[in-house]
C-alpha cells in the first residue's frame, strides 16, 4: 500500500501525457512534453523513499499504462489513420521503460551525495535516453522498416532546426525542443523533490 500513490500518481503522469501528446503547444512541441517529465520526478522520490526495487515497480505500473494507451490509441482512426502508429507505440514503450529504468540505476548509485545530484543527473540521463530513443524509433528514415506502411515522409522533411539554426529532419528540431522542456523541467523538479522529503521524511532530506 505504500507504493500506491506513487502507482496512481505515474499511471496519472503516463495517461495524461498520452492524451495530451496530440494537441500541439506550438511549433515544436505537444502539451504532453509538459507532463511526461514528471514521470521522472515520481520515480525519484520513490526512490529515495522507499529504494530502486520500489523504483521499479512504480515505473512497471506506468509501463502497464503507456502500453494500455497505446493499444487503444493503435484503434482509433484519426483523419490520416490510427492515432498511434505501431512505430510510435513501441518507440512510447522502449523509451519509457529503458529510460526509468536508466533513472533508477543512476539515482541508486549518486544517493549518498548532495540531495540534488541523484535526481538532476538521474532525469538528465533518463531524459536524454527518452528522446533519443522515442523520436527515432517513431519517426526515423532509417528505421522505415519497423513500419513499411506508416509514412513518415512529413517528418523527415529538411528544414531548419529549429526554425533557426542548420538544416536538419522535422524530427531532430521535435526532439531537441522536447529535450529542452525536459531539461527544465528537471531542473524545476528539484524544489518539489526537495519540499516533499522535508515535509515527509525530514530525515532522508
Amino acid at each position: 500500500m505504500r507504493l500506491l500513490p506513487g502507482i496512481l500518481a505515474m499511471g496519472a503522469i503516463v495517461l495524461a501525457s498520452n492524451i495530451l501528446v496530440q494537441f500541439l503547444a506550438g511549433p515544436w512541441l505537444t502539451w504532453g512534453a509538459f507532463t511526461y517529465p514528471f514521470a521522472f520526478l515520481v520515480t525519484d522520490l520513490t526512490n529515495r523513499l522507499y529504494g530502486a526495487q520500489a523504483a521499479r515497480r512504480v515505473v512497471l505500473a506506468g509501463f502497464a499504462v503507456g502500453l494500455a494507451c497505446s493499444a487503444v490509441g493503435t484503434q482509433i482512426m484519426g483523419e490520416f489513420g490510427p492515432l498511434v502508429t505501431t512505430r510510435i507505440a513501441l518507440g512510447s514503450a522502449l523509451a519509457f521503460l529503458t529510460a526509468q529504468m536508466v533513472d533508477v540505476a543512476v539515482f541508486d548509485r549518486l544517493r549518498a551525495g548532495a540531495w540534488w545530484r541523484a535526481p538532476l543527473l538521474s532525469s538528465l540521463v533518463g531524459s536524454a535516453l527518452d528522446t533519443a530513443l522515442f523520436f527515432t524509433i517513431a519517426f526515423s528514415a532509417a528505421l522505415s522498416v519497423l513500419e513499411p506502411g506508416n509514412d513518415v515522409g512529413w517528418a523527415n522533411e529538411t528544414l531548419p532546426l529549429l526554425g533557426l539554426g542548420p538544416m536538419a529532419p522535422l524530427w531532430v528540431s521535435l526532439a531537441v525542443a522536447d529535450f529542452g522542456v525536459k531539461l527544465a523541467l528537471a531542473m524545476i523538479a528539484l524544489a518539489p523533490f526537495r519540499l516533499f522529503l522535508r515535509h515527509r521524511h525530514p530525515e532522508v532530506a
